[in-house]
């Protein structure tokens, strides 16, 4: 029997959970990569997580004080029980409040193959590379050896298909003219440092912009990178640069889209950071902004979900898991 696991971020779901969250995220030696020995390490930046879950709860109350990557993610695993007809289990990274049922659940699967499904489209090691990492200092071999991941899906024809056909949907919704809609796909960042050291993610990010855009021969595009944190050279043109010049690059197209390319669930970053941070900036330039909701829930994602199960190339755990010095 073959089963499945769907792995994803986890965001805070409520604003109690903000904390942990945002203290487990920080302490991830694959996300904040520092010099420091660990205790040291770990103790600076769980001040920092307590520091700063004061100043986001005020954003997460603004989204309902939750995120909804939770309730998304478990939506679609149960969706996709009904769909394969077998067992279809869930990881959230940064909740570590869930992971020891989680793991002891991927223990117990009495299945030959575990099919990992990450929600991250494009691969880093600060996401699905972190999860893998995780797995392979928690589970036993025996669960370790029935593994077999989805590395990532930036170009699989489903996802791009979904990706188009969620663009379209809201250009008809929202009665835009593609010649007239400046299309501005805005990707979660990661430092240059990642980059430079092996990361796929900027090549990823980019082949995913240059296939969902195959669809769209009559429209201006561009590609930048949100969410800067802490000091140092991150992957640009960072969004908000891209947004206070958007008289550069919009070439007389009166609407801006943002579109999440690598989110597959709405969260703080979008409902948030795009809403609130962003485009404000593009609507003082007189451009008139707006945001495209992420995959979330859609049956089309689910299905393409699906799809991309049964076709793609497995990857073990270790082949994910960056080597550290």
């Amino acid at each position: 029997m073959t089963a499945y696991l769907i792995v994803n971020f986890g965001g805070p779901r409520s604003l109690s959970e903000i904390e942990p969250f945002l203290s487990t995220l920080l302490t991830d030696r694959d996300v904040v990569r520092t010099k420091l020995p660990k205790v040291f390490n770990n103790y600076l930046f769980r001040r920092i997580a307590k520091k700063r879950s004061v100043k986001v709860a005020a954003d997460y109350e603004m989204i309902g004080g939750k995120s909804p990557i939770y309730g998304d993610t478990e939506f679609v695993a149960e969706a996709l029980r009904a769909r394969l007809n077998a067992p279809v289990l869930t990881f959230h990274r940064y909740l570590p409040t869930t992971h020891a049922e989680s793991l002891a659940a991927i223990e117990a699967l009495d299945a030959e193959e575990i099919r990992v499904f990450p929600m991250f489209p494009q691969f880093t090691y600060a996401t699905t590379g972190s999860i893998a990492r995780l797995f392979k200092n928690k589970l036993s071999e025996k669960a370790l050896n029935k593994l077999k991941w989805v590395k990532s899906y930036p170009s699989h024809p489903s996802f791009i298909e979904v990706t188009q056909q969620t663009i379209r949907s809201y250009l008809k919704e929202k009665n835009l003219k593609e010649e007239e809609t400046l299309f501005f796909f805005s990707a979660h960042g990661v430092p240059q440092s990642f980059v430079d050291q092996g990361d796929l993610y900027a090549y990823e990010c980019q082949l995913s912009y240059e296939n969902v855009m195959k669809g769209f021969p009559h429209t201006e595009s561009l590609l930048a990178y949100q969410s800067k944190f802490g000091p140092g050279e991150w992957l640009r043109p960072y969004t908000q640069e891209v947004c206070e010049q958007i008289e550069d690059y919009r070439k007389g197209r009166k609407n801006v889209l943002f579109i999440p390319i690598s989110f597959t669930s709405d969260h703080i970053e979008t409902l948030f950071e795009i809403e609130q941070d962003y485009l404000p900036i593009i609507r003082k330039q007189g451009v008139t902004p707006f945001r495209l909701p992420s995959l979330n829930r859609r049956p089309e994602w689910i299905e393409a979900i699906e799809e991309i199960l049964k076709n793609y190339t497995p990857s073990s755990t270790s082949m994910l898991v960056r080597n550290t010095p």
